[in-house]
């Protein structure tokens, strides 16, 4: 290694063979430079035998330079055989780049590393030997590993996927990766979609009008686009997808890729569909009825009503959404006795009360009422549906006025008749004291006349 230096040191500065101290400065320089190398370097000689190393060989075999030098370079390495094919190659060819080698430290320790050697000569240009620098590529092995590794377990996770698809992209939309849950969604199988255009996947329409376009535009300028899209399967059929797009970078981060996951929303979509027409089925059942109806909250604010309610009240929906639901009653106490009697015992029936419009008018009703639950059965307000009675207790009144006045009649009609009687009664008495004061009468005449005769 010595001899190496000096001779390239020599002619870089331009020293003369013989120059013993210039020859001896350049040594010291050149030696200097081999230590100050973190890379393992070694010269053999053509029978393998070790000349020279630095200290950087010194600890990668564990082994002192004295104890180093004059040894078969083959002995530190974990395969012998190819550690010498490996040094008879570079006295055949003059030079290797990249051969691979693991030095087996003295306490066992394996370092892998790649060797670049090439054959050093002398003055005359006869070869001397090998001059071999070992790179430890250990850490980069582990990487590289772990890369494989993790590559190998993320193309598990992306195969494994059934309820997803995931499919990756270049920039202009060619399928470059396509897993298990895209094949199950679409129908291709992964050669059949490979370096084949994405928008296969897209409705004609949604590429047409630049819909699909603008969403990967978005993706490319944000880092990632969300949205819902038709999509085709290989058999023509459609069905809805909720897609994520996100832009793939290479380490430099520059844009390379897309990567778009997605999945199968028509069930969803359908039970929203679903759902939209049974609200919307029960809200035209309530704007039906002509019965004021409201929803409740435990706290006693109304939360919905229908149009019934704003007529009876006079005061519109979006007034009435979020205010008391006592605040419309001529006896707001007992109205807020009736909706916490319903979230206590479950209902109330015919529970009455009398609504006050904001004109002043008032409206006679009667409640019946009920809470309402979630799907897991928990509480979350009060039904109540309101019958106008104003009517039916106005004419309650008119017929209580009519029979308090037919028995009032009953009475004088029965009064009139005992004054009837007692007159009857009087009058036969007045009669019978006639005809006694006639026969009377008859009777003294008749005996005057007997006298007279006597």
């Amino acid at each position: 290694m010595v001899e190496v230096g000096t001779e390239l040191d020599g002619r870089r500065k331009g020293l003369a063979p013989d120059g013993a101290g210039k020859e001896q400065e350049a040594s010291q320089y050149a030696r200097s430079l081999i230590e100050a190398s973190l890379d393992p370097l070694v010269t053999i000689n053509p029978d393998g035998k070790i000349t020279d190393v630095n200290e950087a060989a010194v600890r990668a075999t564990g082994i002192a330079r004295e104890k180093l030098i004059g040894t078969d370079f083959s002995d530190y390495f974990t395969e012998p055989d190819r550690a010498r094919a490996g040094y008879q190659r570079v006295f055949a060819r003059g030079f290797i780049t990249d051969y691979p080698l693991t030095i087996r430290h003295k306490d066992g320790k394996l370092i892998d590393v790649l060797y670049n050697a090439s054959v050093y000569k002398g003055a005359h240009g006869d070869v001397l030997g090998v001059f071999a620098a070992a790179r430890d590529v250990t850490e980069t092995k582990r990487l590289i590993q772990e890369l494989a590794e993790t590559r190998n377990f993320l193309n598990n996770i992306l195969q494994s996927s059934i309820k997803y698809s995931i499919i990756g992209s270049d920039l202009d939309g060619r399928i470059l990766s396509w897993n298990e849950g895209a094949r199950r969604h679409y129908g291709y199988e992964a050669e059949e979609v490979l370096g084949k255009d994405s928008s296969i996947l897209h409705v004609p329409q949604d590429v047409k009008s630049g819909a699909v376009k603008r969403f990967m535009a978005e993706a490319h300028g944000l880092g990632l686009a969300e949205g819902e899209f038709e999509r085709v399967r290989k058999d023509g059929s459609r069905f809805t997808a909720s897609v994520v797009a996100t832009r793939r970078n290479d380490a430099a981060g520059k844009p390379i890729g897309y990567l778009l996951m997605s999945s199968d929303i028509s069930e969803r979509k359908r039970a929203e569909q679903q759902l939209r027409s049974a609200s919307q089925y029960a809200r035209s059942l309530i704007e039906a009825s002509l019965d004021p109806l409201v929803t409740i909250s435990a706290e006693g604010k109304i939360t919905d009503v229908n149009e019934a309610t704003v007529k009876v009240t006079g005061v519109s929906r979006e007034e009435l959404i979020g205010t008391d639901f006592s605040t419309y009653f001529t006896e707001p106490d007992e109205a807020r006795r009736g909706y916490r009697r319903v979230f206590a015992e479950g209902s109330v029936t015919n529970y009455p009360l009398t609504i006050r419009h904001r004109n002043g008018s008032l409206t006679e009703v009667l409640y019946n009422a009920s809470v309402y639950k979630d799907p897991q059965g928990n509480v979350l307000g009060v039904f109540a549906a309101a019958r106008d009675v104003t009517a039916q207790r106005k004419a309650e009144r008119q017929i209580a006025e009519q029979r308090l006045v037919a028995e009032q009649r009953a009475k004088e009609l029965e009064r009139m008749a005992e004054l009837e009687r007692f007159q009857r009664l009087t009058v036969g008495r007045e009669l019978k004291m006639i005809e006694l004061k006639r026969e009377i009468e008859e009777l003294k005449k008749a005996s005057q006349s007997t006298k007279v005769e006597g």
